[in-house]
Order: structure tokens, then sequence, then C-alpha cells
């Protein structure tokens, strides 16, 4: 395993490195992968190691690198995001580039190890994040980890020349703690 952050029983998850650019700019330019994230205009190797390059700049995000454990492969990347010390709150973000990884439960084990270190490590008491309407393998993926459906922002995203609605889900830590046991 190289640099290990969180463990689980098939994938690990780890900070992204600058050489991770190659394996990540062939994902965030296809449009099967990013059909369901915020990204819209095509990137280079050089703008993808900038990114890489910032991420660790900030004290309200942790971003990681999602790593098949039997291979060694990077197949993804998770993070929370705006962590809110005040609040204890934290928005998140997952996606699987490799379509090969794609059913096999990687997301999940992932989600599961970045939201059990959301509550257990950093002392968060909320999780929550935004899903495409039409993501229903992702809304599935979420409610298996135990968030619920909180709300629905309508027509709130443009794409494939409409208006689609965005899914509020959220998890708490009590929530959490009940579906652990």
């Amino acid at each position: 395993m190289q640099n290990p952050f969180l463990i689980g029983s098939t994938i690990y998850l780890r900070p992204l490195e600058r050489a991770d650019a190659a394996t990540l700019l062939p994902w965030v330019n296809d449009p099967a992968v990013t059909r369901h994230l915020l990204l819209h205009r095509p990137v280079n190797l050089k703008a993808e190691e900038e990114f890489i390059d910032h991420l660790y700049q900030s004290e309200q995000d942790v971003h990681l690198g999602i790593v098949v454990r039997r291979t060694g492969r990077l197949v993804g990347g998770c993070a929370l995001h705006r962590i809110d010390a005040k609040n204890r709150s934290a928005s998140l973000g997952i996606f699987i580039g490799a379509k090969n990884a794609w059913g096999r439960g990687h997301g999940t084990e992932a989600l599961r190890l970045l939201v059990g270190y959301a509550f257990d490590t950093l002392n968060l008491n909320r999780v929550w994040l935004h899903v495409f309407e039409d993501n229903q393998r992702a809304i599935r993926c979420y409610e298996k980890v135990g968030f619920k459906h909180e709300g629905l922002l309508r027509q709130d995203y443009f794409r494939a020349g409409r208006y689609w609605n965005t899914v509020v889900m959220g998890i708490l830590r009590g929530e959490w703690q009940l579906a652990a046991k």
C-alpha cells in the first residue's frame, strides 16, 4: 500500500499525489464519468497537476484517492469539503473514474471510511451532499451507507438541453452510530 490513510477490506484511501494527474486526466475529460459531476470544461495535464498541488492548502477540505488494495490501482477520489468546525458539518463528494471499477462496491466502502473519519476523528455531527436526481446508482449507495433525503433543489442544474433537480442528502452522527452497530 502506498501512503494509506484510511484502510478498508477491499480499498484504502490515500492522499492524491501530483503523479496521479495522468491517471485522473482521462476521467475528468470523459463525459460518461463527469456526467454527474460539476465539471464542464476540458482539463489538460498541467491544470490537473496544479489542481492536485492546491488540494492540500485548504484547512476546510480533505481530498483522498480511492485505491484497490489487491492491485494498488487508483480508481477514484473522494473528499470532505467546507469542513465547518463551529457547526461540526461538512459536505461530501465522491467519484469512481475507472469504469471497470463501477458496480464493485468501492464507492460504498470509500463512503463508509470517509464518513467514519468525519464522525470519529473530526468530531463532526453532520455530513451532507448534493446528488443529481438521475444518478440513481449514487443515491442507492448513499442510502446504503445511511444518508437520508433532506430536500430537493428544483431545476438546479442544466445538462443535455434541460434543467434537472438536485437531491440534498445528509447523515447525522447519531444515525451513523446506529447504523454501525
